[in-house]
């Protein structure tokens, strides 16, 4: 199930009213507590009163994503400000010299963590900076305790902001993830549907026209290279990408480029992952393959891609002329060493093997075949 725009900063958002709600119970303990203690303690309930009214319109107001903007955020700052800048009068200097706490306590770091969860570290900092140094600014006496306040800000805004960053590349993340999983998942349905019908009436068509003039010949020409098209659509339709390290490559993607008006190429509706090295030298030993088939043949080929799960076989098949036993043999003897090489040489890297069938007038086959594991 994905999760709505804004969904990871809710549970933030909800924290700061709950935040706010606690700091202003504990404002009216200590109010109460100090009340016979105050310059003027008629004024002093007035603030309070005023802090409760503002808790309740940023609860609400933060509860709206729309009403997160910069209005809503330097009102909230201006009024914890404004609070701060009374508190001298209200109390006096005086009882704050002798000990008496401010009448904002925690309740002035609302601000902070809205400004916070709104816009990161930077904002959450340049606010706490601006409130710590009001806050130094209406004492007579700056101690210890006045500066690990304002240190105590400062934390909260970075480390609050941060997490709220954290928390918006993580949804948007998700977001991207849920998106490509459905795409692939339709691809993936599209693939199987044109894989079992489309394609094959067009391998059809190609097959049973290929040799026929005039416009049945024409028709089944473009027939090939229609399908050649939708397979390497299809192929491409949901890679596996390859990491920083060489890791996973579909070898579908590979192959694609192979396919053409007298290549058929049939693959997997879903990705066929090999280590990368692995995959570009089976793609290799493909090509070579092939180009072997357009020099001995009329071109055309038939490419068949199978995901056996430990390995992975790739088959190759024409309907040239073939060859008799040891041809193979006698081929590398005099020098030429296309299939020792660039195909049976690049298999045992692998740690694979290559069977090749053939008998004069049936044609070639060959079958690639490479297993997944120990493979780099």
């Amino acid at each position: 199930m994905s999760t709505p725009p804004g969904g990871f900063e809710v549970p933030l958002w909800r924290a700061i009213a709950v935040f706010r709600v606690a700091s202003l119970a504990y404002v009216c303990v200590v109010a109460l507590r100090d009340a016979d203690r105050y310059a003027h303690p008629f004024a002093a309930g007035g603030l309070v009163l005023l802090m409760a009214a503002w808790t309740g319109v940023t609860a609400v107001s933060y509860a709206h994503p729309a009403r997160r903007g910069w209005p809503l955020l330097l009102a909230d700052l201006g009024v914890v400000v404004g609070i701060m800048l009374a508190t001298p009068w209200v109390i006096g200097r005086t009882a704050l010299a002798a000990g008496v706490p401010s009448l904002t306590v925690a309740w002035l770091a609302g601000p902070v963590l809205a400004w916070a969860v709104s816009g990161g570290r930077r904002r959450g900092t340049v606010a706490a900076l601006a409130l710590g140094a009001v806050d130094l600014a209406t004492r007579e006496r700056i101690g210890q305790s006045s500066l690990t306040g304002t240190i105590l800000l400062l934390l909260a805004g970075v480390v609050v902001g941060h997490v709220a960053r954290l928390a918006v590349t993580a949804e948007e993340r998700l977001h991207r993830a849920v998106e490509l999983e459905a795409a692939t998942r339709e691809r993936e349905r599209l693939a199987r549907d044109i894989h079992d019908g489309v394609l094959q009436v067009l391998a059809l068509v190609q097959r049973r026209g290929a040799h026929l003039d005039g416009e049945a010949g024409e028709l089944a020409r473009l027939a090939g290279e229609q399908e050649a098209a939708l397979r390497a659509l299809i192929g491409g339709a949901t890679p596996v990408a390859p990491t920083a390290h060489g890791g996973p490559v579909d070898l579908r993607g590979l192959l694609g480029r192979y396919a053409s008006a007298t290549v058929s190429l049939s693959a997997p509706a879903t990705p066929v992952p090999l280590p990368g090295r692995a995959a570009h030298e089976l793609a290799a030993a493909t090509a070579a393959a092939l180009d072997n088939v357009a020099r001995h043949t009329d071109g055309r080929a038939w490419v068949l891609v199978e995901d056996e799960g430990a390995t992975v076989t790739v088959s190759i098949r024409d309907e040239g002329p073939g060859f008799p036993d040891g041809r193979l043999e006698e081929a590398a003897a005099e020098g030429r060493l296309g299939v020792a090489r660039s195909i049976r040489g690049r298999l045992a890297d692998l740690g694979g093997t290559v069977r090749i069938t053939s008998a004069p007038g049936a044609g070639t086959e060959l079958e690639l075949t490479v297993p997944r594991e120990g493979q780099p």
